[in-house]
């Protein structure tokens, strides 16, 4: 499995994590504009996959929270988010 692949797992592991959790779901979909269908229309979408990445690393806990539900070291989101689109680390120097 190569690093995207790898990625796309965790955030899949993360999206179903997310779509179980009734109080973070409802904050995901009016953050991004999607809908309950759109999840698992756009779910094999690397990109939408990078943006539920990136709202779960908004915020410490539910990278713990997640993480822990997951059985993953918490810095396994983060790795991920940086091989899916939009992602890249930028070097300003």
């Amino acid at each position: 499995m190569n690093r995207q692949e790898y990625a796309e797992t965790i955030a899949l592991q993360a999206l179903g994590w997310l779509a179980a959790n009734e109080e973070l779901l409802p904050v995901f979909l009016g953050a991004c504009g999607a809908t309950v269908n759109d999840l698992a229309k756009n779910a094999g979408q690397p990109a939408f996959l990078g943006s539920v990445l990136d709202f779960i690393l908004m915020d410490d806990a539910w990278v713990i929270e997640f993480c822990d539900a997951a059985n993953l070291a918490y810095v396994i989101p983060m790795q991920a988010r940086t091989s899916l689109p939009g992602g890249e680390q930028i070097n300003w120097t």
